[in-house]
């Protein structure tokens, strides 16, 4: 009879190797059971922004020339648009001729009289104190005679009275010839430079209105649209065209509640523009968070318990310009 021998050491491997393969099998597919049911990571998505300036005219007009075209570069000051204002150039040339008259009657109060006016008042004055004299010594004869009673009364009286008109007669012209030296008072030389004064604010005024016919960029940038056309009416106020400054972009996210805390203001993260590829990586700080309207952020974390969170809108500029960054572009935050 055969006597049994133990397993050689060959008959074991060979039974434990395909132990060990199907341990490898069950763990690697509970591996891929297990990444499969985790969620996967979205990437939290944004758009850049700018700042922009919608530059309208202040006053209405038609557009004579347009000197800019959409995507051109252009400064702070630079000729955007000219516009035909007619109504503004009428309105300067009324205002010109009611300044220079206006400035014509306070050199006349600052002046005075002329010379040959003075003179004038001053032979007149002499006239009348001639006369005056020469009334003065007739009512003394007839006053002599009259009281040797060789002249009426009547006639003295009458004497007396031709006297005393002369002499007030002397007198006016005395004043008169003293205000032609004198000039204007001064309350009417006041008036007339205030008149000056207030004409002259009128025509910077309308100096300021048709200045505006050159419509300008009162900010450095892009040109991003050019809403009005040569031969077009443009209305007081209304945007001809939108300058923007990509040397101030931001971008602008949308954050649910729970993932907030990532993002408080003062806070940086990095980020990545899919348009730039490895050049839009950068890296951004908040500035600004706030809830958006309830209407359009409450959404449940759970059907039927649980709280609900709200959507803030989150701002954060990059702490470095992005070169090619352009508003609208996708900003992914992973």
């Amino acid at each position: 009879m055969r006597n049994e021998t133990p397993s050689s050491p060959r008959r074991r491997g060979g039974a434990v190797l395909p132990l060990a393969i199907g341990v490898a099998v069950l763990a690697l597919v509970g591996w891929g059971l297990w990444q499969a049911s985790r969620p996967v990571p979205v990437p939290i998505q944004g758009q850049m922004e700018a700042r922009e300036t919608d530059v309208a005219a202040k006053i209405p007009g038609r557009v004579a020339e347009v000197l800019v075209r959409e995507g051109d570069r252009i400064e702070a000051g630079g000729l955007i648009l000219r516009l035909d204002a007619p109504e503004v150039q009428a309105k300067l040339a009324q205002a010109t001729a009611a300044q220079q008259a206006a400035q014509a009657v306070a050199r006349k109060a600052e002046q005075g009289a002329r010379p040959q006016e003075i003179e004038m008042a001053r032979m007149q004055w002499q006239r009348a104190e001639t006369a005056a004299e020469l009334a003065r010594s007739s009512w003394r004869r007839v006053d002599n005679l009259a009281r040797e009673g060789l002249v009426a009364a009547q006639k003295r009286d009458e004497a007396e009275a031709n006297w005393k008109a002369s002499r007030d007669a002397a007198i006016a012209a005395r004043a008169q010839y003293d205000l032609a030296r004198q000039g204007a008072r001064a309350e009417d030389r006041a008036a007339a430079d205030a008149q000056a004064r207030q004409v002259a604010g009128l025509v910077a005024e309308v100096e300021a209105a048709h200045a505006e016919a050159e419509l300008r960029s009162p900010v450095a940038g892009e040109v991003a649209k050019v809403l009005a056309r040569a031969g077009e009416l443009v209305p007081q106020g209304v945007a001809a065209v939108t300058v923007v400054d990509l040397s101030d972009q931001w971008v602008v996210l949308n954050v649910r509640e729970d993932a907030l805390a990532r993002f408080a203001v003062g806070s940086e993260f990095d980020a990545r523009l899919p348009a730039l590829a490895d050049a839009g990586r950068a890296r951004f700080k908040v500035r600004y968070s706030a809830p958006l309207p309830d209407f359009a952020t409450w959404r449940a974390t759970r059907g039927g318990a649980g709280f609900d969170v709200r959507t803030f809108e989150v701002h954060a500029h990059p702490l470095q310009p992005i070169a090619g960054a352009r508003p609208g572009m996708s900003v992914l935050v992973d």
